[in-house]
């Protein structure tokens, strides 16, 4: 069923719910494996049989975007990025999705529809469910999206970030600072993207994750492995705390990845974005030996005794991006 573009006038609030959700909803296509999807109390899904992997995650308007950069469909694709690299950094492959959101009831039922058509088609073309959730109102100003993902292993065991033992290879596949330098742009440009640099931006307000690969590092023996969202330093810290080694990165190897930002925002950002940038969603795994990096993986360093994270064997404080620090 097409999805009808509603007036820029029409508030949430002007409607009632069966009638938003009457907008929003054919947005969602219907996928392999759903009995029931939106519409019902709640969705039954035929999955396969073995254990299922569940993934939430939220983002809140002012805290995870700003209205002056981002458009609704923005919000949905990256909401949808960071909930599917999730899934992928377990070895799942990503079957279906619930969201909830909360909104002013003055919000444009416009933009509602926008982020519902966005989230539904990027989905879809994943062989992704839209499978149900809640709709509800929230105090003025306020916006909060929340995704809750599931996914499969069809019968592989989990990758965990506890796996990783003294003499694994550290591979990255993805991107490494291109998001944070395209939020240094907006930061500094203030009124919206830089022309001269729209790929950066774009990996900032719709960063893509390697979803597939996630899968591939699990066949190819990956002992641990990460989502890269939250910054380089940060999430590889997580993995050498949770298996008890040294996750020790070489700078040589960073170098092509703050090389090509480095015209962008300069050389000491570059090498910031790089070691600490947030919302980056690459694949950050560790592998018996080299020869079992698969192809496409960026080599970064080795696993070693020790705990944490290092830069060149010297250990490091972890920075990236962090909810409740200041």
């Amino acid at each position: 069923m097409p999805v009808e573009e509603p007036p820029p006038d029409v508030a949430l609030g002007d409607r009632s719910e069966e009638e938003v959700l009457a907008a929003v909803l054919p947005a969602f296509a219907a996928v392999p494996g759903v009995l029931v999807g939106p519409g019902d109390d709640a969705a039954v899904l035929d999955l396969s049989p073995g254990p299922v992997v569940a993934t939430t995650d939220s983002m809140v308007r002012g805290q995870d975007w700003v209205d002056a950069w981002s458009t609704a469909r923005d919000v949905a694709a990256k909401c949808l990025t960071q909930n599917l690299a999730d899934l992928a950094a377990m070895g799942a492959t990503p079957t279906s999705l619930l969201v909830s959101i909360a909104a002013d009831p003055a919000t444009p039922l416009a933009w509602l529809v926008d982020f519902a058509v966005e989230l539904g088609s990027r989905a879809a073309a994943r062989r992704v469910g839209v499978v149900g959730g809640d709709l509800s109102s929230a105090s003025v100003g306020t916006i909060v999206v929340a995704v809750t993902a599931l996914g499969r292993l069809d019968g592989r065991d989990p990758v965990c970030r506890g796996g990783a033992a003294a003499g694994d290879v550290v591979a990255v596949r993805g991107s490494l600072g291109r998001s944070a330098a395209g939020l240094l742009l907006l930061q500094r440009d203030g009124a919206g993207p830089d022309p001269a640099y729209p790929d950066l931006v774009a990996a900032h307000l719709r960063p893509e994750a390697p979803v597939v690969d996630g899968v591939v590092a699990a066949d190819a023996g990956a002992t641990a492995m990460i989502d890269v969202s939250d910054g380089l330093l940060r999430d590889a810290d997580r993995v050498g705390r949770a298996s008890g080694v040294l996750v020790d990165l070489e700078r040589a190897r960073l170098e092509p990845f703050v090389a090509a930002l480095r015209g962008a925002v300069g050389d000491e950002a570059a090498l910031e974005c790089v070691l600490a940038g947030g919302e980056e969603h690459s694949l950050l795994a560790m592998f018996p030996g080299p020869d079992d990096v698969p192809t496409g993986w960026a080599v970064l360093g080795t696993v070693r005794e020790g705990r944490g994270v290092a830069v060149d064997g010297v250990v490091t404080a972890p920075r990236g991006w962090d909810h409740f620090a200041g």
